[in-house]
């Protein structure tokens, strides 16, 4: 469901962009005044661990369409709501920037569709009133897919707001939504069984990381390890495998409008930093600039620069997160001692 900036005018691009950077900038303050900074190693782990999952397009039978892990939902149930907002927001610049994932104009937007929805809303609202305090397995499958699902379709409810507010008219208001909701809720529906599986894991393996009270145990090192190697794994290798079909965005853009992609507006702001993506991206659409790749093949999945992508992502985004992390958690120390 990353956006692009075909999508959407300079103004509401530009509002987005303001919005999700105070949203940033007070999520940050929160986590200083927390002055509990057990789960910083986690923020940067989870982080690489949202990023590979999110190369993994899994089809969705009998539409043609294919959907991916938000991760925004996962990430408030072992961070809470302001690292888990950071740490999403981290994933999506690093997507934006190294592999123009997302239009630039449209990172605002991606960050608050994704990010927003599942952390301000859906975790402390849904998934909290649901699971309680300490839940079982059967709480915990009910609010991970229930949140997951409700915060897809607001996030996809925004998606279509921003292009009618946008002034897209190949996307008329009503006959957008009639697409967006259903396949994003089927979305939304694997999304919360896949954050079922890994809470699950983590309820059996370091039950503390749910806990709901304010300082939480530090994350062990065997989860940190299982997820870390697991980022690896699915970012470097499994993301071969990731389904071809479009996802639910493109699929809802072409049932609307018989494209998955807009024709550009000419707009000089659109130009410009369509141009500065381009330059930056040094692994556009997780794969080498040069055409030729001579190590794969029609019949083999083997794709080296996705390898390369998945990997450099991951790292990337365990870098930022982590010292983002790490950071706040200084700036707490030094403002205590003065």
């Amino acid at each position: 469901m990353h956006m692009s900036d075909a999508l959407l005018s300079p103004i509401v691009g530009g509002a987005f962009w303001v919005i999700s950077g105070t949203l940033i900038g007070y999520s940050a303050k929160k986590i200083a005044e927390e002055n509990d900074h057990a789960k910083t190693p986690l923020m940067g782990v989870m982080g690489a661990f949202i990023f590979a999952a999110q190369m993994i397009n899994f089809s969705i039978p009998g539409t043609g369409s294919s959907g991916h892990l938000g991760g925004g939902l996962l990430l408030a149930a072992l961070l809470g709501p302001y690292r888990a907002f950071i740490t999403l927001s981290s994933v999506l610049i690093i997507q934006c920037l190294f592999f123009a994932d997302g239009g630039l104009l449209a990172l605002g937007c991606n960050i608050f569709n994704l990010a927003f929805f599942p952390a301000f809303l859906t975790y402390p609202f849904i998934f909290r009133k649901i699971t309680g305090n300490n839940p079982s397995q059967q709480r915990l499958a009910a609010g991970s897919i229930s949140a997951a699902s409700a915060g897809l379709l607001m996030g996809a409810f925004s998606v279509v707001i921003e292009t009618t507010l946008s002034g897209i008219s190949e996307l008329p208001f009503g006959s957008f939504m009639l697409f967006m909701m259903p396949i994003h809720l089927a979305i939304g529906i694997v999304e919360g069984l896949v954050t079922w599986a890994v809470l699950s894991f983590i309820a059996k393996t370091d039950p503390s990381l749910l806990s709901s009270t304010q300082h939480a145990a530090r994350p062990r090192a065997t989860v940190l390890g299982v997820l870390t190697i697991t980022a690896l794994l699915t970012g470097g290798i499994l993301s071969w495998f990731a389904s071809s079909s479009p996802d639910g965005l493109e699929w809802s853009m072409s049932r609307t409008s018989g494209s998955e992609e807009l024709m550009k507006n000419g707009e000089p702001i659109h130009e410009l930093l369509g141009s500065f993506q381009e330059k930056i991206a040094f692994l556009p659409d997780y794969s080498f600039k040069t055409a030729a790749e001579p190590s794969s093949t029609a019949d083999s999945p083997i794709n080296p620069g996705t390898t390369v992508s998945g990997l450099a992502g991951s790292l990337s985004v365990l870098i930022m997160a982590g010292l983002a992390g790490l950071v706040l958690a200084k700036k707490r120390t030094r403002e205590s001692h003065r």
